[in-house]
């Protein structure tokens, strides 16, 4: 592509992209298409030659678009968001443009020392502990599996990097714990069944108690406790382990304290929501993604670790292809994870907090926080809605209850789902709890506003009484 065309098509994507995201609405949040529909438009073999530019757009337009489930639709209530704003994508933009590669500090030291700073102003908004050192990963899958790697690692004092598992390890999570826990322990070589599932209270947080039984059993069975994960804000309904006693039992036993707040992590930028993060401090990691509820498209996970050298310790390799002069004065992030190559996700986040502020960052929470609550009372004021969890942040769970028994309710509450998301204009998910099919309304969409909030109510209302 000559640079003439470069420019023309740029511009051409721009003013594309600008309208996608001033009518998005007029999209069906959920792709129509069946399996199979998309491959079956698409040639089997590429093309000989190159083909022009608008064509490749065109058949974007004609045959990608059509399978695209819009996550940035203002009627996305699904699963948890995964946001973008317009600062974000004009730095991603950049980025890709810029072809970074910032593996070691010398290979884009920008890269580098952006994310080192970034990463200290997300600690502070955050208040996390002083002391504390992160890095952005993709995802908060990867985040998790590098804790468990380095717990692996200081449980065996740095033997399993060399010789492998030779005690058995075991690792303790919630029976709400997200399901990157289990195929992490997978991975790391801990083994499926040195997993243990904790039982979870009434409102569907860990119960201290039951992991302290669960670590000393395992010690008088011959079994070296290595870590725990607690969550801020479980996928299914949004639940709060209590951090700080789990930390105490952690810390008397050696573990290893692994927080996910993926989601709810955002959160604690507001003083009144800090709460959330009450005993962090005992923690050995930490992590939230900025690509769910921090307007940083995805991918943008920050991983914050107490002990940065332990971290390192279990990932740095040194190849002399890789080493460089300054190497023992800066922070090499290719030590800090899995990957050796590393995208400049930094640049991304440092355009979010400058273009909106931790104000504009908190306003945005704020209210989605107060959207939530507001569908929460219409939920309480319907006598044929019932909620099924507390509603601390902004997920709503809750079911269609006319009397009937649990199974046939079960029935009922997946044809509500199905109808609901049938309309195009909204799409909400399930789970289960407690063996009772629950439906998720997650509030947290950039795009999304009050009057979305009630249309998806009256969607709901309306196809519920239908149903009855």
């Amino acid at each position: 592509m000559e640079k003439d065309d470069f420019r023309k098509f740029g511009r051409e994507f721009v003013e594309w992209l600008a309208e996608y995201m001033e009518s998005i609405e007029k999209y069906p949040v959920n792709s129509p298409v069946k399996p199979g529909e998309i491959k079956a438009k698409l040639p089997s073999n590429p093309p000989a030659a190159g083909e022009p530019m608008d064509r490749i757009f065109r058949d974007f337009q004609d045959i990608i678009l059509p399978g695209i489930t819009h996550w940035q639709h203002p009627g996305w209530f699904a699963y948890f968001p995964a946001n973008n704003s317009p600062a974000s994508v004009l730095a991603e933009l950049l980025t890709a443009g810029m072809g970074v590669q910032g593996m070691v500090w010398q290979t884009s030291p920008a890269a580098a020392e952006l994310e080192e700073v970034v990463l200290g102003w997300l600690r502070r908004m955050l208040v996390l502990p002083e002391g504390w050192s992160g890095v952005i990963q993709d995802t908060a899958s990867t985040a998790t599996l590098c804790a468990l790697l380095t717990a692996r690692e200081r449980a065996t004092g740095h033997e399993a990097n060399v010789r492998g598992l030779k005690v058995p390890l075991t690792v303790y999570a919630s029976t709400e714990t997200h399901s990157s826990v289990e195929k992490g322990v997978k991975i790391a070589g801990y083994g499926k069944e040195n997993l243990r599932v904790v039982p979870a209270d009434e409102k569907f947080a860990m119960v201290p108690g039951a992991l302290e039984k669960a670590v000393r059993e395992d010690i008088r069975a011959g079994f070296r406790p290595a870590c725990a994960v607690a969550t801020v804000g479980t996928t299914s309904s949004g639940a709060i382990d209590p951090l700080a006693p789990i930390g105490r039992i952690c810390r008397e036993h050696g573990l290893w304290l692994h927080v996910d707040a993926a989601y709810a992590g955002t959160a604690a930028i507001l003083p009144e929501k800090r709460w959330i993060l009450d005993g962090v401090e005992g923690a050995d990691s930490f992590v939230f993604n900025p690509h769910k509820w921090m307007l940083t498209n995805f991918d943008c996970s920050a991983y914050f670790v107490k002990d940065a050298a332990a971290l390192v310790r279990t990932f740095e390799v040194h190849p002399e292809y890789l080493k460089t002069g300054v190497d023992a004065v800066v922070k090499n992030y290719r030590d800090w994870g899995i990957q050796l190559g590393r995208r400049f996700r930094a640049l991304k986040l440092w355009f979010v907090i400058r273009d909106y502020g931790v104000e504009g960052i908190r306003a945005m929470v704020r209210e989605h926080i107060r959207l939530a609550r507001l569908f929460e009372g219409w939920l309480h004021g319907h006598p044929k809605f019932e909620l099924l969890a507390p509603v601390d942040l902004s997920l709503v769970c809750f079911r269609l209850n006319d009397g009937r028994p649990e199974e046939a309710l079960n029935t009922l509450n997946k044809e509500l789902l199905a109808r609901v998301n049938a309309s195009g204009k909204i799409f909400l998910t399930h789970t289960t709890l407690k063996g009772k099919f629950t439906i998720r309304l997650v509030v947290a969409g950039r795009t999304t506003a009050e009057r979305h909030v009630r249309e998806a109510w009256d969607i709901i209302r309306s196809e519920a009484e239908r149903l009855l």
